[in-house]
């Protein structure tokens, strides 16, 4: 009998104190009946917003070194992966056929000379005979014209030796550019053509690099009105998107394409990224994050909102009197989770969050703080 007395009064002890537990309990009735609504307190703020868009990064200048002449390739001047100056000295090309044929334009050159020289001394002989009538005027016309002739040889000449000089000079393979040169495609002994296919290795200069990215036609004029807005965008490079690694040098967009492109719908933006310890690689796949500005708004859940017949975005807001209200909202952007919204709210309003569902305007409800750990699914 002291059993069933003690176990009764154990468990009136427990109800108390669950009872008092749940906060709903310390509610009127008239509280319980009404549905609870999670909320949360806006706040006007100033929202930094990006855009990041995919990218792919391009050297900032890159030649191909490529023969101008014929030849058997003799000697390679440069080490692999090694760093080059403009005019320094590549390959050397097999010279000898190049070197005869200079000096057979200058044979020639020294040949037209000296017939010159023949071709006016007769000139000048005709002259003074022709005064005397010892000649007649065709021979001496003939005369004249055969040493402009024989000035014409010496042009062509020139331009022989000329040519003669620029091809054996060919044969010497020169860096056009500074910056960082492959692996040679070609060793010595390999016989290479003018019009071959194969470059004989590349140079890159890899600081500063470009980092092109593409955007969606619609999207990028509102980038535009920011570069007009701006002097400069800074782009930050994000390397690794799983990890978040962002490079550590910032970009700015430089320009965007002026047309856009009828296949995709895309245009691209240009950005220069310094790359003074040659990370970013001509070909990786990156992401550019475009630091848009701020803008002072206010943050509302994108699952706070619910979407009007004609096409409008509302929400729902609990006033002074605990009654619910409806409101009509413009979004000026998504961003993340969230809408960016300057007018239609005010900073101190309370926002319905979840539970909206069980609502209508003018009627009264409980509230509770929301938090965004919450599961979605509760009150809904």
């Amino acid at each position: 009998m002291k059993s069933n007395r003690l176990c009764v009064l154990l468990l009136s002890t427990l109800f108390v104190i669950s009872a008092c537990s749940d906060p709903s309990s310390m509610l009127s009735p008239e509280s319980q009946l009404l549905p609870t609504v999670s909320v949360m307190t806006l706040a006007n703020e100033p929202v930094e917003f990006s855009m990041t868009l995919p990218g792919r990064v391009t050297p900032f200048r890159q030649s191909q070194v490529r023969p101008q002449v014929d030849g058997v390739v003799t000697k390679r001047l440069f080490e692999e992966g090694a760093k080059v100056k403009r005019g320094q000295q590549l390959y050397q090309i097999d010279d000898a056929r190049y070197a005869a044929q200079l000096n057979s334009a200058l044979a020639d050159l020294e040949s037209v000379k000296a017939n010159l020289k023949a071709v006016k001394a007769k000139s000048a002989r005709y002259k003074d005979l022709v005064s005397r009538k010892a000649v007649s005027q065709q021979e001496y016309d003939d005369v004249i014209a055969q040493t402009a002739q024989a000035q014409a040889a010496i042009s062509v000449a020139d331009a022989a030796v000329a040519i003669a000089q620029v091809n054996l000079d060919y044969t010497k393979v020169y860096a056009p550019i500074d910056g960082q040169i492959s692996r040679s495609y070609v060793t010595e002994g390999a016989l290479v053509t003018t019009n071959q296919s194969q470059q004989l290795a590349t140079i890159t200069l890899l600081n500063p690099v470009y980092l092109d990215m593409q955007e969606s036609g619609k999207a990028v004029i509102e980038l535009r009105e920011e570069m007009r807005k701006h002097s400069s965008l800074p782009v930050s490079v994000l390397v690794d998107e799983t990890r978040g690694k962002i490079y550590e040098h910032t970009g700015i967009v430089k320009f965007s394409e002026v047309t856009v492109d009828e296949s995709t719908g895309s245009v691209t933006l240009r950005a220069i990224v310094p790359n003074p310890d040659n990370i970013l690689l001509p070909g990786l796949f990156v992401k550019g994050r475009i630091d848009m500005g701020a803008v002072d708004g206010i943050l509302v859940p994108q699952r706070a909102t619910t979407r009007q017949p004609d096409g409008g975005i509302s929400v729902y807001i609990v006033n002074n009197k605990q009654e619910v209200e409806l409101r009509n909202i413009q979004p000026l952007r998504t961003i993340s989770e969230d809408y960016l919204v300057t007018s239609g709210l005010e900073a101190g309003d309370t926002l319905i969050v979840v539970g909206y569902q069980k609502v209508k305007p003018g009627s009264a409800v409980n509230t509770v703080a929301w938090t965004n750990t919450q599961s979605s699914s509760a009150s809904r």
